[in-house]
Order: structure tokens, then sequence, then C-alpha cells
């Protein structure tokens, strides 16, 4: 996890504030793009808090179409950036071919 400076985000009695420019850079945008995808319901953000182990820590996840950023906020206040696991995505396979559909059809 790669440590950020803590002025760009800040908790305070559960109201998250986050500088718009890093959530921006991060998702590959503008500021002016982040703030119309956000009104027009295409970045989406969830915030949790942790449990248990975690309790005093908050994941902030941060998603704009097929682009994901998350960061966690340690309970002292430091941030890390919490990169996704890459995932090796292996496409499904039909159990039968476009031909065995049209001769099913004919």
């Amino acid at each position: 996890m790669a440590e950020l400076s803590s002025p760009v985000i800040q908790i305070d009695n559960g109201d998250i504030t986050v500088d718009a420019a890093l959530v921006a850079s991060k998702l590959g945008l503008t500021i002016e793009a982040l703030k119309e995808n956000m009104a027009n319901g295409l970045v989406m953000s969830v915030a949790e808090t942790g449990k248990d182990e975690d309790a005093g820590r908050t994941r902030l996840t941060f998603r704009y179409r097929a682009r994901v950023w998350r960061v966690v906020v340690e309970a002292d206040g430091s941030l890390l950036e919490d990169p996704l696991p890459n995932v090796d995505a292996k496409p499904a396979i039909a159990p039968f071919s476009l031909r065995d559909l049209v001769k099913g059809a004919s």
C-alpha cells in the first residue's frame, strides 16, 4: 500500500471530505468531468468502517466505469492506497457455439 499525505481526506464526526482533484486524477478525469459524472450518477463511492481488528479504519472506494480507486484511512489519520488485486479474468466458455444455436433454431 502506498502512503498518501493526510490533508487530502478528512473525517470529522462521520463526515468525510475528500479532495476532488485527487479523486479525479485517480479515476482519470478532470475535476469538472468528475463533478459532472457524479451528478449523472456515473461516479460512485462507498465508505466502510472497520470492525474488530480494523476498528478505527475507514476504507473509501471510488468507481467510474471500469476504473476503481480505493484508499484506507488508518485510525491515526494516515492514508494508504489499497490496490485492488489483479484478477486474471478468463472468458467464460459457452457450452455451445453460435453455429449450434443457429442449428437449434432451424
